[in-house]
């Protein structure tokens, strides 16, 4: 079953349906105001634990592969508020799998919107921005311990890390959803890649072993959603040897990961076939 598309609505159509959308489940949240305080809240302090872990080894040592406390968060907060914003916004294909094994896709495909367009709005979540304040609180504490003198290029290159970030996790999430598609039950594997992805951004990546270091610099290059531009921004030499321009590369990562992200679910939708086929 192919999906229906009818005359391209323009980006600003696409925003005001957005927003309709996004607006009304936010209401449907709303009726339980409780619910949605005590989920917000918990989830932020749930996952102001992660950071706690990175403040519990700072407890029994100066440095971590010679990283800092305020370096390590600095690394932590840019990780966390990409991947929250992209837990916020685009996450929700992760129930594409799901409608699919519960015959409801098929919905999606009838409207004159994209399948992916709709999974996001009509599954948006505002309770989940408890943890992305929470990164944002982390990274901002981290940037005034630093001592880096913070020049209009660093500054620059820290707003393109968290835009490049957001744009390769969230691209990571839409790939390995797609592949659900032809899985059983593959939203564990897709659970591995993307958390996984989020968790080995917090710390220096010396630290991790050498495959670690081999599948997320070369296979699901989540070393490049702050690793590299942060040796940039904090003056650090690359531990690996590779070129200076390296550190500058997270924008043409995030378009070329874009691209593919659009093209894997676009062709995972192509090959879709009903539960009525």
């Amino acid at each position: 079953m192919a999906e229906v598309v009818l005359d391209k609505p323009s980006w600003r159509e696409l925003a005001h349906i957005y927003r309709m959308m996004a607006s009304a489940r936010i209401r449907a949240d709303w009726q339980y105001r409780a619910s949605f305080f005590g989920y917000t809240i918990t989830q932020g302090l749930i996952t102001f634990l992660d950071f706690l872990q990175i403040a519990v080894i700072f407890g029994r040592v100066d440095q971590l592969a010679g990283w800092s406390v305020a370096e390590v968060a600095f690394l932590y907060g840019t990780s966390s508020v990409a991947f929250f914003l992209g837990d916020v916004f685009i996450s929700q294909v992760e129930r594409g799998p799901q409608r699919v094994r519960a015959g409801t896709f098929d919905a999606l495909l009838i409207r004159p919107l994209g399948t992916m367009f709709q999974l996001c709005a009509d599954d948006f979540a505002f309770r989940r921005v408890g943890k992305l304040v929470q990164a944002i609180v982390v990274l901002a504490i981290a940037v005034t311990m630093l001592d880096v003198a913070w020049t209009t290029a660093r500054v620059a290159v820290l707003g393109t890390m968290l835009v490049a970030g957001t744009v390769i996790f969230s691209s990571i999430w839409v790939i390995v959803s797609s592949l659900a598609f032809w899985m059983v039950d593959g939203q564990e594997v897709a659970n591995g890649f993307i958390y996984g992805a989020s968790l080995t951004t917090q710390y220096p990546l010396q630290v991790m072993s050498h495959w670690v270091r081999w599948l997320f610099m070369f296979v699901v290059p989540a070393a490049f959603v702050n690793f590299f531009p942060a040796l940039y921004v904090l003056g650090k030499p690359d531990p690996f040897g590779f070129p200076s321009w390296v550190r500058f590369v997270s924008p043409a990562v995030a378009a070329v990961l874009f691209v593919l992200a659009r093209s894997a679910w676009l062709t995972a939708v192509r090959h879709y076939r009903s539960t009525g086929s």
